[in-house]
C-alpha cells in the first residue's frame, strides 16, 4: 500500500521561486533532490503556496484554508513554513510586521499545525540584498527569534539568513536582478541548505 505523503510548502516569494529562470526555486530542488535519493516519490504530492510580498500575518491569514483543502485525515500531512522577509521591510518607516508579532504569528501557526497533527519543519528567512545591512540586521534578529522559538516547541529550524547573505553567488544574482531574489545558482545554495538542515530525516520521521 503507498503511502499518502502531503507536504504544503507555504511563504513569501522565495518559497515560490521568483526570479529563477529554470522556475524550480529552491522548493523544486528539494523534492528532485528527495526523488534522487530515494526513487520515484509516489508517495508524496508537495503544494507550493508561495505568494508574492507575504508577510507572517498574510500567511497566518489564508494558511488553514489552503492548507486544509491539500491534507487528508489519515494521510501524512506535512507543512514547512518560510517568512520574515517581508516582515521586516520597511513601510513609512517602521517594519511592515513588529518582529514581536511575527514570532506571535508563527506560535500561532504552529499551535494549528499541532492541533491538526501537520509535522512541521520552519526554514529561515533568506536576506534581500538590494535592502541594505540594516535590513540584513533586523532579519538576523528575526532569525535568532526563530529559532529560539522553534527550540521552545521542538520544532526543526533550517537557518539560512546569515549562510546566503555571505555567500558571493547568492549575492551576485540577487544584485544583478531585482535586489532580492537571486537566480538558479542562489536557489540552489538555498536547497542545499535545506537538505544539509534535516529535511531526509524531518521527512522520514513521524508528523507530529
Amino acid at each position: 500500500m503507498i503511502k499518502d505523503l502531503r507536504v504544503c510548502f507555504i511563504g513569501d516569494s522565495f518559497t515560490q521561486g521568483v526570479g529563477d529562470p529554470e522556475f524550480r526555486g529552491w522548493v523544486g530542488r528539494v523534492l528532485q533532490a528527495t526523488a534522487a535519493a530515494a526513487g520515484p516519490p509516489e508517495d508524496l504530492t508537495a503544494f507550493n503556496l508561495g505568494i508574492r510580498r507575504n508577510t507572517s500575518a498574510d500567511v497566518l491569514r489564508r494558511i488553514w484554508p489552503e492548507a486544509d483543502a491539500r491534507t487528508l485525515p489519515g494521510a501524512d500531512n506535512r507543512l514547512v513554513v518560510s517568512v520574515g522577509a517581508n516582515d521586516t521591510t520597511l513601510e513609512d518607516g517602521r517594519p511592515r510586521v513588529a518582529p514581536d508579532r511575527c514570532l506571535e504569528n508563527l506560535a500561532a501557526l504552529l499551535d494549528g499545525a499541532r492541533e491538526r497533527g501537520l509535522g512541521v519543519l520552519v526554514v529561515g528567512p533568506p536576506p534581500v540584498v538590494g535592502w541594505g545591512a540594516e535590513h540584513l540586521g533586523r532579519l538576523l534578529t528575526l532569525a535568532a527569534g526563530t529559532a529560539a522559538l522553534c527550540a521552545a516547541r521542538g520544532v526543526p529550524f533550517v537557518d539560512v539568513t546569515a549562510a546566503l547573505a555571505a555567500d558571493p553567488v547568492w549575492v551576485a544574482e540577487a544584485g544583478g536582478g531585482d535586489g532580492a531574489h537571486p537566480g538558479a545558482g542562489g536557489y540552489r545554495l538555498l536547497a542545499d541548505l535545506v537538505l544539509a538542515g534535516g529535511w531526509r530525516e524531518w521527512l522520514a520521521g513521524e508528523a507530529a
